[in-house]
């Protein structure tokens, strides 16, 4: 059996720096901070590509890449299939873990949080605003279950486009946003010799939060 060796994979992190006296209050203040420092200057292409990570019904982890819709002082929003796998598993337990790499910008943030249904017409007034396209394709596809073919989920597609010709398409019941209230923030900051800054905010009440330095 072959073996791949990464042993010898090296990069020096030598960017930029994450001080105590340099950071805000708030963790969502650094985070629209670093947000739009790599929109900028990151040349990332999906800046808002996050990491969403679940328990599943059989007590295993799953990540997988969502894409960050909105956030503010409450939250993260991101939209999916209530009825997909990771719908099911937020269902069964919603506490769940965000996190975004920006390798250009040589920063990780990790956020910890409970996720909860928004309100139907914060769904609904995003479904709205979607192409065409992506309303058909949230109704065609009744995520992570089993299909017989790749044809089988174009074919429905076809029916679906003849249907909706001349009507608007209505957002599917088992479709639509979570937001994730945050109550650990973690910034990660690449440093030189592996010597990485980290910050992590603690929530200790709804306004409050308790700002430490860890060990890299």
């Amino acid at each position: 059996m072959s073996t791949n060796d990464l042993s010898d994979y090296r990069k020096s992190y030598e960017k930029n720096e994450l001080l105590e006296t340099n950071v805000p209050e708030d963790p969502i203040n650094l985070f629209n901070q670093w947000f739009h420092e790599t929109e900028e200057y990151g040349g990332v292409e999906e800046v808002n590509a996050m990491t969403v990570a679940t328990i599943g019904k059989d007590g295993f982890p799953k990540s997988r890449v969502v894409l960050l819709k909105k956030f503010n002082e409450e939250g993260f929003i991101f939209y999916t299939n209530y009825d997909s796998e990771k719908g099911q598993a937020i269902a069964e337990n919603p506490n769940i873990c965000l996190s975004f790499f920006w390798h250009s910008m040589e920063r990780q943030i990790i956020i910890k949080g409970v996720a909860k249904k928004v309100a139907p017409s914060t769904s609904d007034n995003y479904f709205d605003s979607r192409p065409e396209g992506s309303k058909l394709g949230a109704v065609v596809s009744n995520q992570s279950q089993v299909i017989p073919s790749r044809a089988y989920l174009e074919d429905h597609l076809v029916e679906l486009e003849k249907k909706y010709e001349k009507d608007s398409i209505s957002r599917p019941e088992n479709w639509g946003g979570y937001i994730v209230e945050p109550t650990v923030v973690e910034f990660w900051q690449g440093r030189p010799n592996r010597l990485h800054d980290r910050i992590r905010y603690s929530v200790e009440n709804q306004h409050d939060w308790k700002i430490e330095r860890l060990a890299p």
